[in-house]
């Protein structure tokens, strides 16, 4: 009977690191193994070490927290963030309204050698979208986008090769019709290419096309999730998924006045989650044993919120002695239960982060738990300081061993960052 690998631990890892038996690959991810060894140990915790607030929207990406619409840029790679640049002042018509950055591959040649420096994709207020260099915002290049489609958001369909601009919503309205809109468009994005960065195509989502019960749109490894009122999504790509893609509609049983969310994993597994209130699905796609055979969609693992189940089914006595059953069914993202929020995935540390909200004497708290990404077992539990109002919009991002929370409430910004500590005295 042979023997069972055993662990190493961490002080033994650290002895290989030191003694330079690795190459350079070996060694980051040796160093990263360590990492997230050291953030699981139980007397590691996550203590706040710097907070700001702003009267606009405050953002983060890769290490860079940016305030005032993207003007002002601080690293948070330090032991407390710091200011890295900041832009000069600009009129509200040109200021940076969605932001994404942007890496080079390493295995290409690039035509001019700032092309092979971290930058920003900016998409401003008036239609033009610039390449900024991410270490100085200096700009590098621009585009002006169209003088009939108003482009508000910008996101990732391949990361650091395709993304997408989306434009604002047609509501049907009188002056829509009169500036040559079909009135069955609901939105348009705008497909771009990185290296070099060109326009691929523009693509027209009609209710003609997709239904009448269309909601919205996003692009993710080359296929297009359309959101449907009806509580479904459905998942189209060039090779006709939904035609081959068994499942490929997928519904999440709940009771929320929130929508679930669906998207593709960032661990470029081909995965899928599927998100909601009280239950996160990470699903699989599944190809034919033979060929012709359709694709199907499985459930990979799944992760299920604590709730009290006797909640829904109590009965009340009244005053005179009478019975009477709970009807009414409780929703699914209700404050006082717990909740999940946010789901994040921290790709150095293979990890996937979910926030978490429950309710304490009428206030909601919040923590992060930490699952392991490949089975779904839960690793760790971070409370986040303060109360969480769920009223508000929220952010948060693990980043190796920092954590960022970013705050809305009214038109007040705040941003908290955490860093790793020894709990121990």
């Amino acid at each position: 009977m042979g023997s069972r690998r055993r662990k190493r631990s961490v002080t033994e890892m650290l002895g290989s690191r030191s003694s330079g038996l690795s190459d350079a690959g070996a060694l980051l991810r040796l160093n990263l193994k360590i990492l997230r060894a050291v953030i699981l140990q139980d007397h590691r915790t996550f203590t706040r070490v710097w907070s700001k607030t702003s009267k606009s929207t405050i953002s983060y990406e890769d290490g860079r927290i940016y305030f005032e619409n993207f003007r002002s840029c601080y690293s948070s790679i330090h032991s407390e963030p710091q200011i890295q640049y900041m832009l000069p002042k600009c009129s509200k018509l040109e200021k940076i309204e969605n932001a994404l950055l942007c890496q080079s591959p390493l295995d290409k040649a690039l035509p001019n050698p700032s092309d092979h420096k971290p930058c920003l994709l900016a998409l401003t207020a008036d239609n033009w979208l610039y390449r900024l260099a991410a270490q100085t915002g200096d700009v590098l290049q621009k585009i002006y986008l169209s003088p009939h489609f108003k482009f508000r958001y910008i996101g990732w369909d391949v990361p650091q090769e395709t993304f997408y601009l989306k434009s604002t919503q047609n509501k049907g309205t009188p002056l829509a019709g009169q500036s040559g809109l079909n009135q069955g468009t609901l939105m348009h994005l705008a497909i771009f290419h990185v290296f070099p960065l060109e326009i691929v195509g523009i693509l027209e989502i009609t209710k003609e096309v997709f239904g009448n019960s269309v909601t919205d749109a996003v692009l993710a490894q080359g296929v297009l999730c359309v959101s449907h009122s009806n509580k479904s999504v459905k998942l189209y790509s060039c090779e006709h998924i939904l035609k081959k893609a068994t499942n490929g509609i997928q519904e999440m049983n709940r009771c929320s006045l929130e929508d679930d969310w669906i998207f593709f994993h960032h661990d470029d597994s081909g995965r899928i989650i599927h998100f909601g209130p009280s239950t996160i699905n990470v699903l699989k796609i599944l190809k034919g044993l033979k060929s012709g055979m359709p694709c199907e969609v499985v459930v990979d693992f799944s992760i299920a919120a604590h709730r009290d189940v006797s909640v829904d089914s109590q009965v009340v006595v009244t005053s005179s002695g009478r019975t009477v059953k709970r009807r009414a069914q409780q929703l699914d993202d209700d404050p006082d239960q717990e909740t999940f929020r946010l789901v994040e995935y921290e790709d150095e540390l293979d990890l996937l982060a979910v926030v978490v909200t429950d309710s304490e004497e009428g206030e909601a708290k919040a923590h992060v738990r930490l699952f392991d990404n490949k089975s779904g077992d839960l690793l760790k539990t971070v409370p986040l300081a303060g109360c969480w109002d769920e009223t508000y919009c929220h952010g948060v991002f693990i980043d190796r061993e920092t954590i960022i929370h970013i705050g809305q409430k009214n038109n007040n910004y705040s941003c908290n960052v955490y860093k790793l500590q020894n709990s121990r005295k």
